[in-house]
């Protein structure tokens, strides 16, 4: 033990000579970048571009660069590389910045900032479109083997308060490589295009990628602003309703079964509301499961409406939109209610007939005996 303490103090001091080199030199200089750019690549995308600068004095050491957006929505991170690429509304313009940074566990040095912005286009304030909505729906495409689903986009607008009558505006969206504009238009009273239908997109239905929409539009009078939006697939995924749902009664057990919507999403993918309405009562059940099946105990002289609904499990993707109910599905007879109460007319007659009767038999025996008292008080 003696001989080994030594050794220890060694090792600890070679150690802490080791740590001591790995930290950044307090007196080196961090210069910015040089060059650095903002590019426009797609709607709604940019493309951030810097260079080392040349007389920052070379050591061995790891240089990192901090972003910072400024514009339209702030944010920032860290990156090894010179170059960043960014999906974003640029309608509002677009600004950032970055500088060189040294850091461990022990230290943080940064460079001063360099800065570069996308001006805001061009455009006359109140002619952009509002209240841009956007949904989407997967069908079944039985003659592709290699995209089984396909997925419909339908957008909406409203016209910009202060834009020209003979404004006219145009659609495009983009998702991921894929860009596309509208053909296919609805239009107000002044023939403005104020919505649009793509029947068959590029959009991965099990996707996670931003879809981006843009609607520009022209005019004789003013220069129109065009107006950009993202849209998470998990929010504007209209689902559709569970497939074939039954409904069984055998005495006062109900049974419903269904199969899952037409989706690219698995069977264990989804959860299930069921709504099971006695229409005699008004009574209303809704129970959520993620099963495909559901029993019930119910009052057997009752008529029922059942439906169910979808939505895709937070386990396959964050938590979205539910469907439609499906169609309503009658099982039950309500018919019973009144022949129970002929039933009950009935027997409440028969009892007053039996009673009636028994009532006169009594008067037709108790007569003559009536008479034999009326004869001895004489």
């Amino acid at each position: 033990m003696i001989i080994m303490a030594p050794i220890l103090l060694i090792l600890l001091g070679v150690t802490e000579i080791l740590q001591a080199d790995l930290l950044p030199d307090e007196k080196i200089s961090l210069l910015p970048p040089v060059n650095f750019t903002i590019k426009v690549t797609g709607l709604a995308q940019v493309l951030l571009h810097w260079e080392p600068n040349p007389d920052q004095e070379q050591r061995n050491v790891n240089l990192e660069y901090q972003v910072k957006i400024n514009a339209p929505k702030e944010d920032d991170y860290e990156t090894r590389i010179t170059e960043s690429n960014c999906v974003t509304i640029l309608h509002q313009g677009f600004s950032a910045s970055v500088r060189t940074i040294l850091q461990n566990d022990h230290s943080f040095l940064a460079s001063s900032w360099v800065s570069a912005q996308v001006h805001a286009p061009p455009g006359s304030p109140g002619t952009s479109v509002v209240n841009l909505t956007c949904t989407t729906n997967t069908t079944a495409d039985n003659y592709s083997h290699l995209r089984p689903y396909q997925v419909s986009l339908h957008c909406t607008w409203l016209v910009g308060t202060d834009a020209p009558e003979d404004t006219q505006y145009f659609l495009y969206y983009r998702y991921g490589s894929w860009t596309e504009e509208c053909k296919e238009y609805s239009k107000d009273i002044l023939e403005r295009n104020i919505a649009c239908w793509f029947p068959r997109t590029f959009i991965h239905s099990r996707g996670r990628d931003w879809l981006v929409v843009l609607v520009n539009g022209s005019s004789k009078h003013t220069a129109i602003k065009p107006f950009d939006q993202l849209f998470a697939l998990h929010t504007i995924d209209q689902i559709n309703p569970p497939l074939n749902v039954t409904a069984e009664i055998e005495g006062t057990r109900l049974s419903i079964q269904w199969e899952k919507p037409v989706s690219a999403f698995p069977i264990h993918c989804f959860d299930y509301e069921v709504k099971i309405h006695n229409t005699r009562n008004g009574y209303l059940q809704i129970e959520k499961m993620m099963t495909n099946a559901f029993i019930s105990i119910i009052d057997d002289l009752s008529k029922y409406d059942v439906q169910v609904r979808a939505a895709v499990s937070s386990m396959c993707r964050e938590a979205g939109l539910w469907s439609e109910w499906s169609q309503p599905i009658y099982v039950g007879n309500d018919e019973q209610k009144p022949l129970r109460k002929w039933f009950l007319f009935v027997l409440m007659a028969t009892i007053c007939l039996i009673l009636l009767i028994l009532s006169l038999i009594c008067r037709i025996k108790l007569g003559p005996l009536r008479q034999k008292l009326k004869s001895s008080v004489i």
